[in-house]
């Protein structure tokens, strides 16, 4: 089993990866701003803060084997909080000796494998247009990412939904053996396999029903 340091433990998908990673025997060390939205367990340290306090960050990591970042933005964000929170992580990373990094992001973030379709084209229109900041902050964790030694993995994902999930997913490219959403479960499901599998270091799958 791993010590894994977990960002974005209170999201929705966050939530689900801690539930997995404990109930198959991790030890998950999480950052969290408010440490009350966490349920306890014997296998689990919570630190409090956020991504933007480089020691909080550093402290998470300490001691840990493999890190999955899964924040993103909310209401009331920086507009640039994706990549200044990934730059705290790499950094601490790097001086902690730690080199497995899984992050989380959407499909308008594009892979060169990608060949989207007349809607995927749309849908990142869309996307620019309405939350152009979103976008650019994703590309800007990318190019973190990108300058690191990292074993880093980007999972991308379409429409997430709260429907159970079904146990099984396609692990392809926008417009490649791909569908238009998945489970935020099954989604959880394909995360906590990478902090083991490096199938994809240093590439970006679509992860969808």
């Amino acid at each position: 089993m791993a010590t894994i340091a977990l960002f974005g433990a209170t999201g929705k998908t966050g939530s689900r990866v801690l539930t997995r990673l404990l109930e198959r025997g991790d030890t998950v060390r999480a950052l969290a701003r408010d440490a009350s939205r966490i349920p306890t367990h014997d296998n689990l340290t919570v630190i409090e803060g956020n991504v933007l306090d480089a020691a909080a960050v550093a402290s998470t990591i300490e001691g840990t084997d493999a890190v999955l970042s899964l924040f993103g933005q909310v209401k009331g964000s920086e507009k640039d909080l994706q990549t200044r929170g990934t730059t705290n992580i790499v950094t601490a990373m790097d001086e902690a000796g730690v080199t497995r990094l899984v992050t989380l992001s959407g499909g308008g973030l594009r892979a060169a494998q990608d060949k989207p379709g007349v809607p995927d084209r749309i849908i990142r229109t869309l996307l620019k247009i309405m939350a152009g900041h979103v976008l650019a902050d994703a590309e800007g964790h990318l190019e973190v990412l990108q300058a690191s030694a990292l074993q880093w993995t980007v999972a991308r994902g379409p429409r997430l939904t709260e429907n159970p999930g079904k146990g099984t997913y396609r692990v392809g490219w926008v417009g490649v053996n791909a569908s238009t959403q998945i489970s935020r479960d099954d989604l959880a499901d394909f995360l906590v396999t990478q902090v083991d599998d490096t199938t994809y270091v240093h590439q970006m799958p679509f992860i969808s029903a």
